[in-house]
Formats: structure tokens, sequence, C-alpha cells
């Protein structure tokens, strides 16, 4: 039955609530209507009382099912389906086989209504928790009217039927507890979500345990409210938002915060106490600031290289609370930095190693994070660099202009710079200057100083005319787009569809933040070695589309905005511009 979709956000805090109430007091009139018609055929004769009962159901059901056309989206088939047996089994009553299969067929409306979205195990579950719910309703509203000496004589007797239903609901209740992901954390009584879910298992429960011992069909309606209240717990499931993954020390923490009406990712790495990073994607806007509460609040800055804004934190020791800011608006995000150290992170190399984290995140991977990309040169990105000075050796420049740093990668890879140069003849230096190539191998702070400059020198005079060159791990935004054209040896098609499939994952998990190599490895796992080709030298350049002259139309096929999803460089295209290099 998905006339009842559960509406999005209104905007309003009580039309939202209200709009939930509506739900649960349709499902809830809907289900002991259907329940009654079901088990109808158990009793003889009806009194009077009990077909007036059976009408107001049948007309607060349809009534509730009318007013939800105009509260929200319907589908107008369903809703039609649905008016049309909630009034019909009151009329159908008197005529107890045709009154049960619509009412079986109003019981399915009510199975669909609560799974939505829903397959497989959960379908299934959502399917015995609703009958049961539903066929104890039935007959807590006949008994109510029907003493059970007057009930016809059938195979099965009210009290172990009791048992029957009241365990269907605890082992349903039992499983969606354990395969709600909650497992037996502090988020079971700590969230609303997960005490909702300890009242689907545990009121039917007591209903069984407490009013179920005999054949009375008077337990039946004492355990009815136990039942329905369960019942109403299970259909608000789906409008309470699961409560997110407790965080775990030393593994990068990707959460969600609420400002005011915006809601935005946060990355805190390495979760670890002391120094830490809080990353904001710049979609999440400026003037963002975090810190420990109680604590100094660190305003989250621009750092060179990297996307977004990033700030600060000193954590302590175990849990805390990570207070995000912009101006009189706070919230708060639960960290566990736990009590052992975190690895040892150079300060211009935190950015590119919360990348790496974020991307083994995005692919649902929590691990402890012990390395950073920069901790070493990988056999990859060796053999690329290799491929790399062999490339330009053959365009004979003068010379190479190299920029390096002093951490583990930078000096492996400028050390593996200069040996293949000097196999070649082809003298390195480094001083910018005429027809030379410029070759960068430090971190992203390093990588996005040099290019700033390069791109200055080149607007003053003559320089590095034989382009400029990246290590593998500075395909960056802000990187390559800090010049007009910038080449990089690579082992992989960022066009390709994993690539693509990668950033556009990043973006989605990240507020739209663009795809790094470290977090596109950490993304891949052990796939990695799978995309890990032959390397070829791509170019990006800050355009994807030959300009048009405004108000031109462009070609068909052509990409008028440049900022569609899949992007590795944004507001740019990268291309292959050499064969495989050998």
């Amino acid at each position: 039955m998905d006339h009842h979709v559960i509406p999005a956000s209104s905007g309003s805090a009580g039309a939202d609530i209200a709009l939930v109430l509506l739900r649960l007091g349709l499902l809830l009139a809907t289900a002991f209507l259907a329940g009654t018609g079901i088990l109808r055929p158990l009793v003889g004769e009806l009194p009077r009382r009990l077909h007036l009962t059976i009408a107001v159901l049948g007309g607060v059901s349809a009534t509730l099912a009318a007013v939800s056309a105009f509260a929200t989206d319907v589908n107008v088939i369903a809703l039609i389906v649905h008016l049309v047996l909630a009034l019909a089994i009151p009329v159908l009553i008197r005529r107890p086989s045709a009154g049960r299969w619509a009412a079986l067929a109003l019981a399915a409306l009510v199975v669909l209504e609560t799974s939505l979205g829903r397959t497989g195990v959960e379908f299934a579950i959502d399917t015995v928790y609703v009958a049961a719910a539903a066929l104890w309703f039935g007959v807590s509203v006949l008994s109510v009217w029907v003493p059970a000496e007057r009930w016809r004589q059938t195979n099965f007797r009210l009290g172990p039927l009791s048992l029957t239903l009241g365990g269907l609901l605890v082992v349903a209740g039992a499983v969606q507890l354990f395969t709600s992901g909650l497992g037996f954390d502090r988020r079971i009584y700590g969230t609303l979500f997960g005490l909702t879910l300890l009242v689907t298992a545990v009121l039917p429960l007591a209903a069984v345990f407490f009013f179920s011992r005999n054949d009375s069909t008077r337990v039946y309606r004492f355990g009815a409210v136990a039942v329905a209240v369960a019942f109403i717990a299970w259909s608000a499931l789906a409008a309470i938002p699961k409560p997110p993954e407790l965080p775990v020390p030393g593994v990068a923490l990707l959460a969600e915060a609420s400002l005011g009406e915006q809601r935005l990712p946060v990355l805190v790495s390495p979760q670890r106490p002391g120094k830490n990073l809080v990353h904001f994607p710049a979609s999440a806007g400026e003037d963002l600031s975090a810190g420990i509460e109680g604590g100094l609040i660190a305003k989250a800055i621009v750092r060179p290289g990297a996307e977004g804004t990033w700030a600060e934190v000193d954590l302590p020791k175990g849990r805390s609370d990570l207070v995000i800011g912009r101006g009189e608006e706070k919230t708060k995000i639960e960290v566990d930095a736990g009590d052992e150290p975190g690895p040892a992170i150079e300060d211009a190399d935190a950015p590119e190693c919360a990348s790496a984290a974020l991307g083994g995140l995005v692919a649902d991977r929590r691990e402890v994070l012990t390395s950073c990309p920069a901790d070493a040169l990988s056999n990859e990105d060796s053999g690329s660099l290799v491929k790399l000075v062999e490339f330009l050796a053959g365009r004979k420049p003068s010379a190479l202009t190299l920029v390096e740093d002093t951490s583990r990668r930078g000096v492996a890879a400028a050390k593996l710079v200069r040996e293949t140069a000097a196999r070649s003849g082809l003298p390195v230096q480094t001083e910018a200057g005429p027809n030379t190539a410029l070759v960068v191998v430090s971190g992203w702070a390093g990588g996005y100083t040099a290019m700033t400059r390069a791109a200055e020198s080149q607007r003053l005079k003559p320089t590095h005319q034989y382009g400029l060159y990246l290590a593998p791990w500075l395909l960056n935004g802000p990187i390559v787009n800090s010049v007009a054209s910038s080449s990089v040896p690579l082992r992989f098609d960022p066009r390709e569809q994993v690539a693509v499939s990668f950033a556009v994952a990043a973006g989605n998990a990240f507020g739209g933040e663009s795809p790094t190599l470290g977090g596109f490895r950490s993304w891949l796992g052990d796939q990695w070695r799978s995309v890990n080709g032959d390397v070829q030298i791509f170019a990006a350049a800050q355009v994807n589309a030959m300009p048009m002259y405004p108000g031109e139309p462009h070609a068909v096929g052509m990409i008028a905005d440049r900022n569609y999803a899949g992007q590795w460089i944004p507001d740019g295209t990268i291309v292959p511009v050499s064969s495989v290099l050998r």
C-alpha cells in the first residue's frame, strides 16, 4: 500500500509529527479491522454492538486514508482499493467468507505499507509481525462482544493461539533487533530507534507471559494494549532515523551534523588522542568551527592543495563530544579517541591521509588508521615515475626542475627521479628555467605551492616549456586547477566506470568532494590491482567543452554544465596524451 509513503520533512516539526501520527493511526485502525474480518467466521451471529464496532473501524480507516490523500503524495489506485475494502468489510461482515477475503486483502495492504522499501528477510518479518498483530487485534475485538462459549467449535484453542501469535511477534521483533546493526551496544537504550526496537520485542513477550495463560478471551483484551503499542512502534520504525555507527578509536569518523536547516558531513581523522583534523566539504560553506566541549574552538580554514575546510582539534583520551558550530548555531558529534596513540602524521600530509581514510569509509570499511600515503613510495607509483622520466628524456628538455619534500615518500621519489634521469643523461635542478620540465613529487601542500609558483612564472616569462608534471598522488582538484594544464602518469583511466563510480560515491558521501588517488585505493582495497594497468600520461585542463559565444547553443552531445557527477577534476577534464609507456 504505497499510497501512504512516509513524507519528507515539511520544514515544520509540528506538521511532520502530525503526518506520522496520521500514518500510525491509519495503520492501527486498519490492522484492527483486517484482523476482525479475518476471524469473523469463528463466531456465529454478531451482536449489534459488534456490527457497530466494525463499522466504526471501517469508517476510521477509510477517513484517515482519505485525509492522508490531502496531507501527502498518494498512489491513487492503492488509495481507492483501500477505501473500497475498508468500507466493504463492515457490509460483508454478515457473509463471513466474503468478509474474510476482503479482510485478507486489506491485511496485505497493511503489510505492504509497513514494508515499503524492504525486501528479503525484512519483508518476511514485516509480514509475520503485521499478520500476528492483526489476528491478536481480531480476537480482542470479537471477544469484547462475543463470550468464549459462543465461539464456534474449531480445532484450535484460544490459549495456544495466543502463545503462537505472541511467539511470532517476539521472534519477529528479535530478528528485527538482531538485523538492525545495533547489536547490544548502548544505542539500544540510548537512542529513540533502539528503544523503539526494544518495545517491538519486549511488549509482545510481556503480553504472552502475563496474559496468555488460559483460554479466556479476556487475556487478549488485556494483551491487546501491549500488542497495539508494539505494533505502533513497529510501524513507526520507518519514520525514525537509524542512529549512526558508534565511533571506533583509531578509525576515522564519518558523521553528519545538523546546523539549523543544513545537514553537512564531517570527517574526523585519525580519531586518536592528540591532534586531529576535522574536515568539512566546500559545500558546507564557510565560517565553520570545531572543538571539544569545554575546550578550545578552532576555525575551519582552507589548507593548500586540499578541498573544503579543515579545523585542527586536540582530542582527549576516551569519549568526548565534538562541538561543530557556525555563529550561534551549535551541534555535537560523539567521538572516541581511545587510549592508544595514533600514527605520527606530518601536518602537511594530514589532509591527504584523511582523504585516503575517507575512501575506505565510503566503501563501508572501518579500518584502524595505521599509516598514511606519504609514509612510503608504493611500487606502483615508483614504476609510474620511472616511466614518466623516461618519457621526458625522449622529449629532450634542457633539464628537469624537481620539487620534493621531506616525507619518506617524497625523499624516495626524488631519489628515484634523479637516478632515472642520470641514466638517461638528463640534468636535474631545483631552479625553474626555460626549456625545462617541472616534475613535482612532494605532498599536497608542496605540490599546490609549486604549481601556483609555476603558473606565476609562466605568466612573467617563458618557463617550463616542456610542461608541468605531477606525481600520481597529486591528482587532486585544487592542485591541478591551480594551472591551466598539467600532466600526470596514471595506471588507470579516470573516465572509466570504476573510477567514475568512486568519484560519484565519494561525492555523494561527502558533500560533493572530489576523488583522490589515496581515497580511490582505499575504496578499492584488494581490488586495486585489478585496475592497476600500464602507465599512460594524462593531461588535465580546466575545460571540458569547446567554449561558445554568449547565447549560442551547444552542439548536440556537448556538455554545457561542467559540474556533472563523476568528475575527477572539478570544472575540468582529464584525457590521455600518450600511448601506453613501455
